[in-house]
């Protein structure tokens, strides 16, 4: 009897501890993985990838244009982003690294947060500030961007950043995916991308938020002018189905020689239909003061008209007109043979098609017929037409 309970005891001793570790082995949980952390704390992080070849009828510059290679969006091209690298003895045919972005934020709704934006790639020296990578006459050296930077702070309706931001101005925006077409159109080009300074959002109700700020003025983190640009803005969507945003700016900004008051109204209403289709509207009015030879105000002013339509979760389509006028040419700064600024209307007609490869892949289809009163297109020939066409296919990749 006594040895059966020894052996019954040993048997025990033996078993249990393995059970016992068995039982713990089962119950461990695994590392925490980067998007765990991340999560815990709040923190997002997100990117992008944009690619696409272009290819155009024209030099992508405007006649009055400077020989050889210059950057997108400088004096000369005569599209925004999409022409990189655009030379006045070819047309404009090119694969392009427009858009390599990285974007961390942390932005509770309650307390301090912050928001980072780097972009690398060719549009970097498009959307490149003053003190920031912009130089004058060609930064088609800038590569990579500190897009956004900015701290924040939230209590309540109330929320207060300060550093680097994108503007209120527009219905279309720096960052790729934001936007239904592949180009961009001329007024957010020849309007504001960023500012540096501060700005206030309150949210007085779902139908009214109300933005005031204060910042250097149009993309500029070193300031280039003695007084500071006030930024004012008004979002209403008194219904589900619309909405009207409404931004004002007025500051000291650089005219064609001198500084001048520059005043910028831009207004965006959106319609929405129904979860497929949307339209869009984007009026701009603007005046500078000093730009013109011999003190004299230049205006201009422009509409953009968007119609989006999802057929399903693969296909959509969309489409978009826009008119520019430059009165005093201050905008596109086409000039006639002497360097006298001639004012033109533009005109533009782009339609794009939209297939989701993946959930986080979209392949993009766009032909753009772009049209001038004036001689305004440089060919490669030296001459100069009234219309450019462009054909062009985009990749882009969100993580």
């Amino acid at each position: 009897m006594k040895r059966h309970l020894l052996k019954t005891l040993i048997l025990a001793a033996t078993i249990i501890p393995s059970v016992v570790m068995a039982a713990d082995a089962s119950t461990k949980m695994p590392a925490p993985t980067v998007s765990d952390i991340l999560d815990a704390s709040g923190i997002t992080v997100s990117g992008y990838l944009d690619v696409a070849y272009n290819k155009m009828n024209s030099t992508g510059l405007f006649f009055n244009a400077v020989p050889g290679p210059v950057s997108s969006g400088l004096t000369g091209n005569s599209r925004i982003f999409d022409t990189p690298g655009a030379r006045a003895d070819q047309n404009f045919s090119s694969f392009n690294l427009h858009q390599a972005a990285l974007i961390v934020s942390k932005m509770p709704k309650e307390g301090a947060g912050g928001y980072l934006n780097l972009t690398a790639g060719q549009d970097a020296a498009t959307i490149a500030s003053t003190g920031f990578g912009a130089s004058s006459p060609d930064n088609s050296s800038h590569m990579f961007d500190v897009t956004q930077a900015y701290a924040s702070y939230t209590t309540g309706s109330l929320t207060i950043i300060g550093g680097k931001f994108a503007t209120l101005a527009g219905a279309e925006l720096i960052t790729t995916p934001s936007n239904k077409n592949y180009s961009r159109a001329w007024m957010f080009g020849w309007g504001p991308y960023t500012h540096t300074g501060t700005r206030a959002t309150y949210v007085a109700s779902d139908k009214i938020t109300l933005i005031a700020g204060l910042n250097n003025g149009w993309d500029q983190v070193i300031s280039t002018t003695p007084t500071k640009t006030t930024e004012l803005g008004f979002i209403l969507a008194p219904v589900s189905m619309f909405s009207l945003a409404t931004s004002y700016y007025h500051g000291k900004e650089m005219g064609t020689a001198v500084v001048g008051t520059r005043r910028y109204l831009d207004m965006v209403g959106t319609i929405t239909v129904s979860d497929k289709l949307n339209f869009v509207f984007d009026y701009a009015n603007g005046r500078q003061d000093a730009a013109l030879t011999g003190g004299g105000k230049a205006k201009w002013n422009a509409l953009a008209l968007y119609a989006n339509y999802q057929f399903n979760d693969t296909w959509r389509a969309s489409y978009r007109h826009e008119a520019f006028d430059d009165k005093d040419g201050f905008r596109s700064n086409l000039t006639d043979v002497g360097g006298t600024l001639l004012g033109q209307k533009l005109t533009s007609n782009t339609a794009t098609v939209g297939y989701a490869v993946a959930k986080n892949m979209e392949l993009r289809g766009e032909v753009r017929l772009d049209k001038s009163d004036m001689d305004a297109f440089l060919q490669n020939d030296g001459t100069a037409k009234k219309n450019q066409t462009s054909y062009a296919v985009q990749a882009v990749y969100q993580f």
